[in-house]
């Protein structure tokens, strides 16, 4: 579901919880020839520049207090766009890039299929794989999701987060701060570039509120598709 953020539950509400909003970076030359980038740190496109700019205008509609970025180039470059709007200074973490995935990276996803075919399909299963020889989703969770709680923690009560990451990192982020099983992760579906989730701080826990938002239905590229 793609939800925009403009209009209603925008802005700062007084005792709505705390909130934290997962952005993906904008678009790469890599995403466009289906490239898996997993932890290369590939840099954005100009498209991908205008996409951050443009999705930078909506974020700091939404007043947020705090960002933390990815420190690889296309998320720092992307979180980069809100911090000249909002003023904010913004906190690099190794704890948030994307998946390393060994020898799938580079490959395009056709290579993928051709060279590591069981071991892709063995993922889409939703069977624990070290892809390409890499990390788990869960160990990507392990190393992200404290990231994310640890600057949550530092929020007023009604206080707004920005995580600039990646598909994949965000996608089992949430998977590990709803409380899903692993193998449920994928049900979240993929993030368009420069598109973001929102959680809410609920009485049980944290609630998906928002997913794939910020623009109208667009095709997922890279390496979460």
């Amino acid at each position: 579901m793609a939800v925009t953020a403009a209009g209603e539950g925008a802005g700062r509400t007084p005792g709505r919880g705390r909130r934290v909003i997962l952005w993906r970076h904008g678009q790469t030359s890599w995403n466009v020839e289906r490239r898996f980038q997993g932890s290369t740190d590939v840099e954005l496109t100009e498209t991908g520049v205008g996409q951050a700019r443009r999705a930078a205008r909506l974020l700091a509609s939404l007043g947020p207090d705090a960002i933390v970025s990815s420190d690889l180039r296309r998320a720092a470059r992307t979180a980069a766009e809100l911090a000249a709007l909002t003023g904010l200074e913004v906190t690099h973490d190794e704890g948030l890039r994307e998946t390393y995935a060994g020898v799938w990276q580079g490959l395009t996803h056709e290579e993928i299929i051709a060279r590591h075919g069981e071991e892709y399909a063995a993922w889409k299963r939703g069977e624990p794989v070290r892809r390409g020889g890499g990390e788990l989703e869960t160990e990507v969770a392990d190393r992200a999701a404290p990231v994310v709680l640890r600057h949550v923690e530092k929020l007023p009560e009604d206080g707004t987060l920005v995580v600039v990451s990646h598909g994949g990192t965000i996608r089992t982020t949430i998977g590990r701060l709803l409380g899903l099983e692993a193998h449920h992760w994928e049900s979240l579906g993929g993030l368009s570039n420069c598109c973001w989730s929102v959680l809410g701080e609920g009485a049980r826990g944290w609630r998906l509120l928002e997913h794939n938002a910020g623009t109208l239905p667009e095709p997922v590229l890279g390496d979460d598709t």
